[in-house]
């Protein structure tokens, strides 16, 4: 909500730097999307090392389900 009415606010003020912005965003975020895929697996990939490392003590426990 608060990014919609900053983009009114430039709309109002600089409409052609808002058309701009609004033409833009859609490329950026393309562009971006692979940086966050990779991101995503990364992630995974640590919670996987986490979840091996951290496998016997979750044997050595009992069998209790993690939170």
């Amino acid at each position: 909500m608060f990014s919609f009415l900053l983009w009114l606010l430039v709309l109002f003020l600089c409409w052609p730097l808002a058309l701009l912005a609004l033409i833009l965003y859609p490329i950026a975020w393309l562009l971006l999307l692979p940086f966050r895929l990779i991101g995503i697996t990364v992630d995974a990939v640590f919670d996987l090392l986490k979840a091996i490392v951290m496998l016997p003590a979750r044997v050595l426990r009992g069998g209790q389900s993690s939170r």
